[in-house]
C-alpha cells in the first residue's frame, strides 16, 4: 500500500517515467549538472530505465546512454542498452565498441541487490554492487568524470566513504526527497578521478 499511495508513484505514472526513482536523479542533477549535452553515461543496473530516461533527455542528441543490467529492459529510445554482466569481457567489449573511442563522463548506479529481508545481508550486498561500480568507474571515467551511486548505511559504509574519497577529488552525500525517509540508502556523488 505505501507503494501504491506513494506520491512519486503516481507523479511517474502521470508523466511517464518507468519508476519514482527518476525524480531521485532528478534532483540531483538540478543540484549538481552532471547530465550535460553531449555527455557520455553508462547506468549500471538500468533496468526498468528511469535512470537512462532522464539521463537521455538531458544529455540529448549529441550525447550518448549506455544500459547496462543483467536483467532485460524494454527500449527506450537514444538509449543503447546491454543485457549481460559489466564484470565480463564480453560484455565490456560490446560496450568499447558502443563507445567508439569517446570516454565516460558519467558512471550511474542505482542497483540494488534482490532483497533477502535479512538487514546485514542485504547490506553488504548492496555494498558489494556500490564497490563494483566504483571499480567499473576508475577503469571508464575521464578524469574530470562522476560517479553516482547508491549505498546503503551500514557496517560497510565508512570504508566505501573512504574509497570513495581515495578516489575522486570531491565526494557529496545527497538524500533526494523522492528518497524514502525511513530508507537507509544515501547517494554518494565522486567527481574528478585523483
Amino acid at each position: 500500500m505505501e507503494h501504491v499511495n506513494d506520491p512519486y508513484v503516481k507523479l511517474a505514472k502521470e508523466q511517464g517515467w518507468r519508476s519514482r526513482a527518476a525524480f531521485k536523479l532528478m534532483e540531483i542533477d538540478d543540484k549538481d549538472q552532471l547530465l550535460r549535452r553531449g555527455e557520455v553515461v553508462v547506468d549500471l543496473g538500468c533496468t526498468p530505465g528511469g535512470w537512462s530516461q532522464v539521463a537521455v533527455k538531458r544529455v540529448g542528441d549529441a550525447g550518448k546512454v549506455i544500459g547496462l543490467d543483467l536483467l532485460e529492459m524494454q527500449g527506450i529510445h537514444g538509449v543503447e542498452f546491454i543485457q549481460g554482466d559489466f564484470r565480463e569481457e564480453a560484455v565490456l567489449r560490446q560496450l568499447e565498441e558502443k563507445l567508439a573511442g569517446r570516454k565516460v563522463g558519467v558512471v550511474l548506479s542505482d542497483m540494488a541487490p534482490n532483497m533477502s529481508g535479512v538487514p546485514l545481508v542485504d547490506q553488504a550486498r548492496g555494498m558489494y554492487l556500490a564497490e563494483l561500480g566504483l571499480e567499473f568507474a576508475r577503469e571508464h571515467l575521464k578524469p574530470e568524470g562522476a560517479y553516482l551511486v547508491k549505498v546503503f548505511q551500514g557496517s560497510d559504509y565508512d570504508a566505501f566513504v573512504k574509497a570513495m574519497r581515495d578516489t575522486f577529488v570531491t565526494v557529496a552525500t545527497r538524500k533526494p526527497k523522492a528518497s524514502r525517509d525511513r530508507s537507509a540508502e544515501l547517494y554518494l556523488l565522486g567527481r574528478a578521478l585523483r
